[in-house]
């Protein structure tokens, strides 16, 4: 029983991590946002198109190398690239 008390503890903690650390990712998506707006507005203001591909590949390229795990750097990228669109998003109702 003590093994049993102990694990719906850990599960208890675990989930108010997991609370915590999704707040905290709400909060970073956006400020993301906040300032893809700011590179939206000096893209206008210097008439460069809202996609950089470049530019995307270079975001791609930081994220595996802050990659330390578990998830591979596959599955972060299918992780980032929809938040990259959605971003572009932001970016395409200033113009």
């Amino acid at each position: 029983m003590a093994g049993i008390a102990t694990a719906r503890l850990r599960l208890t903690a675990a989930r108010r991590r997991i609370d915590r650390l999704d707040r905290e990712i709400v909060w970073l998506l956006n400020e993301r946002a906040k300032t893809a707006v700011d590179v939206g507005i000096a893209k206008r203001d210097l008439v460069l198109p809202v996609r950089c591909p470049e530019r995307e590949d270079e975001v791609l390229s930081n994220i595996r190398q802050a990659n330390l795990g578990p998830l591979t750097d596959e599955q972060l990228a299918r992780i980032y690239r929809p938040v990259t669109r959605f971003m572009h998003g932001l970016q395409m109702r200033l113009r």
